[in-house]
């Protein structure tokens, strides 16, 4: 099921990217229109002089005609009736497509009527073969004749065979040109949501970095109290933390091992918040495994801060557990923290959780299995992502 949904993504893709105003432009639609009824004309010629056995002559004026006529009926529906039929509602659209199905028929029969009676003036005539004196028959026919009922019921079959293909194709065309509209206008909106997310991913990031500072700050200064030989490391952890928000995760994917990095400090940074009697665990995998892999930067940090936000608040059993693993260029993200059964449980996540959902549907499309748990005394987030392609 995911294989067949990755496909019609990369399918669906590669028809937006197709632009059909660019290709189908005046001069290669009169040349593609051009093809088409010459290419028409050619095989009727043959059908005429293959089939009937008429001469050269008789075969081009009856092919001469064919087309003229199949012509007129093709544009006038396609060019002025429908655009005017649609202009309405869709009932009253079907309606007049209704209508409009015997009104054209009549439309070709009259005009191949014309042919006739021009042609038998010109002196034309077929004296040979199965379409003997077909001309003279069909001039000597008066006007209501040619279009009475049971005429239009006996040409009705061989107007929609001969008409169909072209039918067939223009609308063809017709859904091909507004599916790929449909396509760009869905992807240009998906360009602008990504870059919406993009701005509250760096709001978040100028969010993130006041309160973090804050605490942070306080930490070291509580330790350079006690002359703690951790200072140093704080100092680094902190600098590594700061440099990645603010520069190296502006782009739209970077290296797994630096976004590892990034939680790790953070979470250090944030365990020395909490006293020892506080559970809070975390596992990474190793840098080798993350060798030549990337990841949209900052996509589980909502998680991460939501976690040490919320978390670690029971007065019982107070634990944060992130566990990180990696297998067959999958990502496997579990977070779960302790809840405060006394508190509000409808403060959890709330915009960043959305923006967090709304950044994996637009980045990781039809790749990503994300689960979401508020539970009685504990909150839980599960995600598995595709990092390969």
């Amino acid at each position: 099921m995911q294989h067949t949904q990755v496909f019609s993504g990369y399918f669906t893709d590669k028809i937006a990217e197709f632009n059909f105003e660019e290709f189908y432009t005046v001069k290669k639609r009169v040349l593609l229109h051009s093809l088409m009824w010459v290419g028409f004309a050619i095989l009727l010629f043959i059908s005429y002089r293959t089939g009937y056995h008429l001469t050269y002559f008789n075969s081009f004026i009856l092919t001469f005609r064919m087309v003229i006529v199949n012509m007129i009926v093709f544009y006038s529906f396609f060019y002025v009736a429908l655009p005017r039929i649609f202009r309405g509602s869709v009932g009253m659209a079907i309606l007049l497509i209704i209508i409009a199905f015997p009104v054209f028929m009549i439309i070709w029969i009259v005009i191949t009527y014309l042919f006739s009676l021009g042609y038998h003036a010109l002196g034309f005539e077929i004296l040979t073969g199965e379409l003997k004196g077909a001309i003279k028959g069909s001039a000597n026919q008066t006007f209501f004749q040619a279009i009475s009922p049971s005429r239009i019921i006996s040409q009705t079959i061989i107007i929609i065979s001969i008409l169909s293909p072209f039918f067939f194709v223009k609308i063809l065309f017709e859904i091909s040109r507004l599916y790929n509209r449909t396509l760009n206008i869905q992807k240009q909106k998906a360009m602008l949501e990504i870059q919406n997310i993009n701005i509250e991913k760096d709001f978040l990031k100028a969010q993130l970095n006041p309160h973090f500072l804050f605490n942070t700050l306080n930490n070291l200064y509580s330790l350079s109290l006690r002359k703690d030989d951790l200072v140093p490391g704080v100092i680094l952890n902190l600098s590594d933390t700061m440099s990645y928000t603010l520069y190296e995760s502006n782009t739209e994917k970077v290296p797994l091992c630096k976004e590892l990095d990034f939680i790790r400090n953070y979470a250090e940074l944030e365990k020395m918040r909490y006293s020892g009697d506080k559970n809070i665990h975390y596992e990474f995998p190793s840098e080798e495994e993350c060798s030549g892999l990337y990841i949209a930067p900052l996509l589980t940090f909502t998680f991460i801060e939501n976690a040490f936000k919320y978390g670690l608040k029971s007065k019982k059993d107070a634990f944060l557990s992130l566990r990180i693993k990696l297998r067959d260029g999958h990502f496997y993200f579990e977070l779960e923290n302790d809840v405060d059964i006394t508190g509000e449980k409808a403060g959890f996540g709330g915009i960043g959780l959305e923006n967090a959902k709304k950044r994996l549907q637009l980045l990781y499309p039809y790749k990503y299995d994300l689960q979401i748990q508020l539970l009685e005394s504990c909150f839980k987030v599960s995600l598995k992502l595709d990092l390969e392609n």
